[in-house]
């Protein structure tokens, strides 16, 4: 029994290996792209729009909204990052309704890609906001002495990132693939239901954890314009 899709092999030469893991994200990226340039190449203003541009905007709006109550004033600005991480990985979770599909994200080296790039997009974003020398006095609060605990939870939250992901969502395709193999019929589809369900909170509560590192690192900015604020 495979436990990761990386050890299913298609094709190596020296190094470079390209795995089912590979294969099922290009694949899921060119279906991204793909559906993204339909839905909005006919984008409508006027009251009669399409099913999928009603789609569209209502999860816009939504994210839009979840991500302006955690702290972050101007969701349009991270709407990009988050919203394309949400997407790819609902959209990888939910598609195990296909037979013979292993989501890329039941991979280490996805999860862990994913999860790198929230810790370098986290700097990137504080410092747009901040600046270098604001965003680095963050890790020095509330004294000197927290240096290094600060980095240390830096890294670790982004292990955390990438092995909570992997764990449920490699896990859950274990167990349905058990049941398949000892159990009747019902038992699979229930799990598979579930497993839908769970796919699509673990996309939800990524996406979420990555908007609540971003605001914190942009919180150093955000208390500078309160203070420079002239009273009334």
């Amino acid at each position: 029994m495979e436990l990761s899709p990386d050890e299913r092999v298609f094709w190596e030469y020296g190094f470079i290996h390209i795995n089912l893991t590979l294969v099922t994200t290009w694949v899921l990226m060119a279906v991204l792209v793909i559906v993204s340039y339909l839905i909005t190449r006919r984008l409508r203003t006027d009251i009669r729009i399409s099913r999928w541009q009603c789609i569209l905007e209502m999860l816009v709006l939504g994210m839009n909204k979840q991500i302006q109550e955690i702290g972050l004033e101007e969701p349009k600005k991270y709407l990009d990052f988050i919203g394309t991480i949400f997407i790819f990985i609902a959209f990888s979770n939910l598609s195990i309704v296909f037979p013979g599909y292993v989501p890329p994200t039941s991979s280490l080296s996805t999860t862990a890609a994913l999860a790198i790039s929230v810790f370098l997009a986290v700097p990137i974003f504080g410092i747009s906001e901040s600046g270098v020398i604001g965003y680095l006095k963050t890790y020095v609060q509330p004294t000197f002495i927290m240096l290094p605990f600060n980095i240390i939870s830096e890294l670790s939250r982004t292990l955390a990132l990438a092995v909570r992901l992997f764990g449920n969502i490699m896990s859950g395709g274990l167990i349905v693939a058990i049941l398949l193999s000892i159990a009747p019929l019902l038992f699979p589809i229930l799990m598979t239901v579930l497993g839908l369900i769970t796919g699509l909170i673990q996309a939800y509560i990524f996406s979420i954890l990555a908007t609540v590192y971003i605001a914190a690192a942009t919180q150093e900015s955000k208390s500078k314009k309160i203070k420079l604020k002239p009273k009334n």
